[in-house]
């Protein structure tokens, strides 16, 4: 029973967060040498730093054709869009659901479904609010193109925010990649665009809470329409 509360409270650390975690101990060991109260302000956002990097276990659903969020957060914008054009999934719009990632959720990112990885491309850029829709077009961004077993294409894009200055992506070109495989990280507020593919409906709405690697944003089996949501 102990042993359950303690995982969750504590979780593992991704590889990104050890220097900057000894960077802000360092820093508030400082802090507590030369007043007490900056001290305790320092080791609440050595544990907001260390929240920020966790990297905890998920349980991914396990069957064929199902897509999952890339990202924690929360559904931003979901409507038809045209892939980024290095990644060379079409001129024609797709499907697409961001998921808007706030300071406080875990950035790990996970792969949205099994298949090869057809593209890598990265795309310097602004670093406006992740946020807006524009965000998209104008914001510095890391693209990966997946193709299935079946043939179907996706694209997953990784999108700067205002305060993210590094994206991180672990896959290159011919990687394959399991459903729910972690693949890359931002640091510090960013967002996650899934391309799905063409006739593919969105299962979630905007404004619907998203758990990387857990939560189903869509169905390739599934002739359902886009499902509506409410707020209660």
């Amino acid at each position: 029973m102990a042993a359950d509360m303690l995982a969750t409270v504590i979780k593992p650390l991704h590889r990104e967060g050890y220097r900057f975690l000894a960077v802000f101990g360092l820093a508030t060991l400082v802090l507590f040498l030369l007043w007490v109260p900056l001290g305790w302000v320092g080791l609440g956002l050595t544990v907001w730093c260390y929240y920020f990097f966790r990297d905890p276990q998920r349980v991914t659903p396990d069957r064929a054709g199902l897509i999952v969020s890339p990202a924690d957060g929360v559904v931003s914008l979901i409507g038809p869009a045209v892939p980024p054009v290095e990644l060379g999934l079409g001129a024609a719009p797709r499907p697409r659901v961001s998921v808007f990632m706030n300071v406080f959720d875990c950035h790990v990112n996970r792969a949205p479904i099994a298949g090869q990885v057809t593209a890598v491309a990265y795309r310097p850029g602004r670093y406006r609010n992740a946020s807006l829709d524009k965000a998209s077009e104008d914001n510095e961004r890391n693209g990966l193109a997946i193709r299935t077993e079946e043939g179907r294409t996706l694209g997953v894009v990784q999108i700067a925010g205002l305060v993210a200055r590094r994206i991180l992506c672990d896959a290159k070109p011919g990687d394959r990649l399991a459903t729910g495989e972690r693949f890359g990280m931002i640091r510090f507020g960013s967002r996650l665009d899934v391309y799905l593919p063409e006739g593919v409906a969105p299962l979630v709405a905007v404004g619907q809470g998203m758990i990387a690697g857990e939560t189903v944003l869509a169905d390739l089996a599934s002739d359902e329409p886009a499902r509506p949501g409410a707020v209660r």
